[in-house]
């Protein structure tokens, strides 16, 4: 499938509303996390035991800003780390937080097996997304930013990759080039927007949003290419699950809400998963068969952390309340 051109002209009216609302949501989204991340948290009670090679559920804990191991038995565990969004794989994490030292601004900090610091670089944005490839080797990350956009609304996103492996930075994807299945290459459309990475097995290979004009398609990344080639439209924030085969995305509906579904690499078959509410987050494969996300309950503000299964049956089952980010820790 082959990315539009670049509009000539501005957007038709209805193009233009599908756009406006999708900003509108984007920056809500940003004013919400920059409020938490930034906010004082509470005393918790931490416990040292905690280690990215503790099994159960990896969360953010919306009350603290801590992360926090809910334990298979469903008790929770504090933690000393605060972050605005985190991802783990492979007792590796990454964890986007405010920079103490100067008010405002991000950091994106990489964590090791006890939760130390083993890296950090600055990010110029409000955090938005996460990833870890499966072997902990390929960190990702998305921030809003304001001031580079090519839209009326004056900010837009950024997504970045790096290589723990070689050290490689790759601090916006927007520097990437487009590929057709011939490996041409051309630019990326000026209004080219990137979000929601994840990585495949190989170390090189990765999913991702690329928007422009009105569509949001589902791209496969090369990181050593540095080109993306656009498999479908209509997906948002993919998430690939550990047999490299399928992709839990939000789709969005016409009234702006989203709804999770699967797309088969192979076929481009799309299944409707059981949850009926909208979700606004990056799904996560806690196995083959499920996946947990973040929901937020409109009728008390709770965020809470959901699973459902991924072949479309069953019902949505509350994991963790007041969290968000989950990363299943094996």
């Amino acid at each position: 499938m082959s990315v539009p051109e670049p509009a000539p002209a501005p957007p038709r009216p209805s193009q233009a509303r599908v756009l406006l609302a999708a900003l509108a949501t984007l920056l809500l989204v940003a004013v919400a996390v920059g409020w938490a991340a930034t906010r004082s948290d509470p005393q918790v009670e931490v416990d040292p035991s905690v280690t990215l090679a503790s099994p159960g559920l990896l969360v953010r804990d919306t009350a603290t800003g801590r992360l926090a191991l809910v334990r298979p038995d469903g008790t929770r565990a504090q933690t000393g780390t605060s972050c605005a969004r985190v991802a783990a794989s492979a007792a590796r994490a990454v964890c986007l937080r405010p920079d103490t030292a100067a008010p405002g601004t991000f950091t994106l900090d990489v964590l090791g097996p006890d939760l130390a610091v083993q890296r950090s670089l600055p990010v110029n944005g409000v955090p938005t997304r996460a990833r870890v490839s499966a072997d902990g080797r390929l960190v990702a990350w998305t921030v809003f930013v304001s001031g580079d956009s090519y839209t009326s609304s004056g900010f837009s996103t950024r997504t970045g990759i790096l290589d723990l492996g070689t050290d490689v930075l790759s601090d916006s994807l927007e520097d990437y080039d487009l590929a057709d299945a011939a490996g041409r290459r051309r630019p990326l459309p000026a209004d080219a927007n990137f979000w929601g990475v994840s990585f495949a097995a190989d170390d090189n290979t990765f999913y991702a949003t690329l928007a422009t004009g009105p569509h949001f398609s589902l791209v496969q990344g090369d990181v050593a290419s540095e080109t993306v080639t656009v498999l479908a439209d209509g997906v948002e924030c993919p998430s690939l699950s550990p047999d490299g085969r399928r992709l839990v995305y939000k789709h969005r509906l016409p009234d702006a809400t989203w709804r999770l579904e699967v797309y088969e690499l192979s076929s481009g078959r799309r299944t409707r998963l059981a949850e009926p509410g909208t979700v606004d987050d990056q799904g996560a494969w806690l196995d083959d068969r499920t996946v947990a996300y973040a929901k937020l309950d409109p009728g008390t503000g709770s965020v809470d952390v959901w699973s459902v299964p991924a072949d479309g049956s069953g019902t949505p089952t509350r994991l963790a309340a007041s969290a968000e980010s989950p990363s299943g820790l094996r």
